[in-house]
């Protein structure tokens, strides 16, 4: 089984436009055509793609940012398109903390009344450190409806967002002051991994993605992802998540490098879909 913990929502933004795109679409070699056709596909074109990749199930993250950005995937825009196929897309509830307990009953009502599996939020889009007051009654919410909150932690692209909002040690604090909540930090935390994992080992509900990461610069000594290496295949291999953003990533490619990755072959599957059936308490 492979379970992929983040790829892009294939849906269109809603209200203003949205950051440049364009030092993604350089790095990740992808044109506005590729985004217009790969956001107006139905959830049936989407499980193709999955089954000729042998791709079991993906989480779909929804967003809010109109505070800052003016844009919104809306949570019942995403639980349509999840529940047309619900036992292979999995949704994350968006919600924007500047909305204040707006947020948080909209949050309340995407998990329990549209079955969204958690909450994703982009401090470095909403121009706020997690630490921020305004995501705390967020963050009570998840716990009491026992999901988990995704953040971006590491670098970001977009000329607009500076990268201080995302760097591992923020969640330090969330997570001491939240020790019940279960947060995962997606798109690993480089180029601060060391703190990363140090977050992780500290806080047993800490969890990390590998979103956005071509796995074979996970394993090239230079390029400093050695403690997610050495401490996903040891002391936190139950905490780490296999994630690819695709397409912003090809399945083919990336699962050929992740195969080559120095990893135990037990903790291999549990990165491929253990951790997430045991975080999102999946049924297979």
């Amino acid at each position: 089984m492979i379970i992929d913990f983040r790829i892009s929502p294939p849906l269109a933004s809603t209200g203003g436009l949205p950051p440049r795109r364009a030092p993604y679409q350089s790095l990740y070699g992808f044109s506005d055509e590729f985004v217009k056709e790969y956001t107006s596909i139905i959830p049936e074109q989407l499980v193709l793609m999955l089954d000729q990749a042998g791709i079991d199930k993906v989480v779909i993250p929804a967003e809010d940012n109109e505070s800052t950005f003016g844009t919104k995937i809306p949570n019942e825009k995403l639980a349509e398109f999840c529940q047309r196929a619900p036992k292979r897309l999995i949704g994350l509830a968006g919600v924007d903390p500047h909305k204040g307990m707006t947020a948080v009953r909209e949050l309340e009502h995407a998990v329990k009344g549209l079955g969204l599996a958690g909450l994703n939020l982009p401090p470095f889009l909403q121009r706020l450190y997690p630490t921020d007051r305004r995501y705390y009654p967020l963050y009570a919410k998840c716990i009491e409806l026992d999901v988990p909150v995704v953040l971006h932690v590491g670098i970001n692209f977009f000329q607009e967002a500076t990268m201080k909002h995302s760097h591992p040690m923020h969640l330090d604090e969330v997570a001491t002051d939240f020790p019940e909540l279960k947060i995962v930090a997606t798109h690993g935390g480089w180029p601060w991994v060391a703190e990363m994992m140090a977050v992780a080992w500290k806080h047993p509900n800490v969890y990390i993605d590998i979103a956005s990461q071509n796995p074979k610069y996970l394993g090239m000594p230079t390029m400093g992802w050695g403690p997610l290496l050495q401490l996903g295949n040891t002391l936190l291999q139950d905490r780490v998540l296999f994630a690819t953003r695709f397409p912003m990533l090809s399945y083919d490619r990336v699962l050929e490098e992740f195969r080559q990755l120095p990893l135990k072959d037990d903790v291999k599957e549990k990165w491929l879909w253990k951790n997430a059936v045991n975080l999102l308490r999946l049924e297979v």
